[in-house]
């Protein structure tokens, strides 16, 4: 049995209600939701919110919503571990036991059910504590520079001025999209960027991080040509 958690706090700042807002139609959180559903790989797909908005939305989309997330796990600074961590142990006190666990963002569009179970296919085979969503860098971060308060600019890495591109080693980055992993993981808080993960690498057009509206507009921009794209495919 497996569970899948999708965070979902009423709190964004940025872009107001953000896991609910309308993306192409309908509330962002629904693409998340409706991927878990289809993926046939939970015995349960729950939604942790402190809203009741957000929480209505989710169980129209058909997740269920098992508790109120505390108020100490919605603000700013909780991290995405201590969450599903939450939502782990209070499953587990009222009689629900899973052998494994993947955290779904509520705001990733582009997720979709074949990568959630090839993903949890990888973390099997893997025999590793994770399993999560990376893409590349879409340039070499080694030539990467700096613009000072004084408008001057520093490389991070000046060593590397006149190294090729082709001679660098390739870099890659959390794609933001689902966190595969062991219950036991969740609970001891292991680090999920380190030797206990198998990264799931994902092309960058299946990518956009969703923090301001500049993203968000992006987003939706790729979505519809990525929908374009597979009608004439």
């Amino acid at each position: 049995m497996n569970l899948c958690v999708i965070p979902a706090r009423g709190g964004s700042k940025r872009i107001k209600h953000k896991n609910i807002k309308m993306f192409n139609g309908k509330p962002i959180i629904a693409y998340s939701i409706e991927a878990a559903l289809k993926s046939k790989c939970f015995s349960k797909v729950i939604v942790s919110t402190d809203d009741n908005e957000i929480a209505e939305v989710a169980e129209k989309f058909g997740a269920y919503v098992p508790f109120v997330r505390p108020s100490n796990l919605s603000n700013d600074f909780a991290g995405t571990i201590p969450v599903v961590k939450h939502a782990i142990n209070w499953m587990e006190k009222n009689n629900n036991k899973f052998d494994n666990v993947c955290c779904l963002y509520a705001t990733a569009p582009f997720i979709r059910p074949d990568i959630i179970s090839k993903a949890y296919e990888q973390l099997l085979k893997s025999k590793k504590d994770y399993c999560f969503s990376v893409t590349s860098y879409a340039f070499m971060i080694q030539r990467a520079i700096k613009i000072s308060q004084d408008n001057k600019i520093n490389m991070f890495y000046p060593e590397y001025f006149n190294k090729r591109s082709q001679d660098l080693d390739e870099a890659f980055h959390d794609a933001g999209q689902f966190y595969w992993g062991k219950p036991q993981a969740f609970k001891d808080e292991l680090p999920i960027f380190s030797e206990v993960s198998s990264p799931f690498i994902l092309p960058r057009h299946l990518v956009q991080d969703i923090d301001t509206m500049e993203d968000w507009i992006r987003a939706e921009i790729m979505f519809k040509v990525l929908l374009e794209t597979e009608e004439i495919l």
